[in-house]
């Protein structure tokens, strides 16, 4: 999730032009398409693992959710061949730490007894199958609004997942996800975790998606905090950051008892950037999926 980048004497960093496509902040959107890597299977085996364990607790080993939906070739895969299909939730899966941090906030708030994962990541073809059908049997301003445009979601990143309120029947594209109860808790609890509810109501013409309670993103922390707290989306954060240059005039944040410094760098047209390396600074590095990176350090705050 976050870049391996290479150091060549320990000294430096680099950092190529690749690396921009990759990273816990990258922007997917209709206007940023996801660099699709998922033809690589070791790749694929390093970042994503189930979200859920065939012994969690919460769940027997035979436990499927009735997932209801009107996308017929979805639904091919239950046995009754009707609009409605067995989802087996053990089959989901995301990026390594967004894994981590979803399970430390379910084991905290007890979510998975009333949470079901619906859906996480999917790989290209089946993106593109669930938006042909839409398309089709929904009509597309149903699919233009809930569905994003293939090689365009977050899904196929494995940083996102829809959750949904653990019932007998659930929409598989709308699964019910109020602002109340424990599902409003996981919300308020999530940007600590690293997650963000994707697309707010309020945010529809700047994340071109229309509301979504069920939507979660990861983006890591201490973004989401300051995310949530500015109330801004992923669009309107990388905007904010692009004011805050590497080397010059980092965002500061304090958190925890540690000043954060968030900065951007842009790649420019160079094939490689070079950064000195400092071991005594935690340093995390993700694309942004535009044309450069967010840098994010951890210092100790000052009294």
């Amino acid at each position: 999730m976050e870049l391996k980048v290479k150091a060549d004497d320990g000294q430096q960093i680099w950092l190529s032009k690749e690396d921009i496509y990759h990273g816990s902040l990258i922007l997917v959107n209709a206007a940023h398409a996801y660099l699709e890597n998922t033809g690589n299977k070791q790749y694929l085996d390093e970042i994503l693992q189930p979200v859920l364990k065939q012994r969690e607790k919460d769940f027997s080993a035979k436990d499927t959710t009735r997932i209801e939906t009107a996308l017929p070739e979805i639904a091919e895969r239950s046995e009754q061949n009707s609009e409605e299909f067995n989802m087996d939730i053990y089959d989901m899966k995301l990026q390594r730490r967004a894994v981590i941090l979803l399970n430390e906030l379910m084991e905290k708030m007890h979510g998975w007894e009333h949470i079901v994962p619906v859906s996480a990541w999917r790989p290209h073809k089946e993106q593109q199958s669930i938006w042909d059908t839409s398309m089709r049997e929904s009509g597309r301003k149903f699919t233009e609004t809930y569905v994003a445009v293939p090689g365009h979601s977050e899904h196929e990143t494995g940083l996102a997942i829809d959750l949904g309120l653990k019932q007998d029947v659930i929409d598989f594209i709308r699964p019910e996800f109020p602002y109340e109860g424990i599902c409003q808790r996981f919300r308020q609890l999530a940007p600590k975790y690293g997650f963000i509810e994707r697309y707010p109501k309020g945010k529809e013409e700047v994340t071109g998606i229309g509301q979504e309670p069920w939507h979660f993103r990861y983006v890591g922390m201490p973004h989401a905090e300051i995310m949530t707290e500015k109330g801004m989306v992923l669009e309107e954060y990388m905007e904010f950051l692009r004011g805050y240059e590497y080397g010059k005039n980092p965002y500061r944040y304090c958190s925890q008892g540690k000043e954060i410094w968030i900065s951007y760098l842009n790649a420019g047209q160079s094939e490689q950037i070079c950064l000195d390396a400092d071991h005594k600074t935690p340093r995390v590095i993700s694309g942004n999926n535009v044309d450069g990176f967010v840098i994010t350090e951890w210092r100790t705050c000052r009294g």
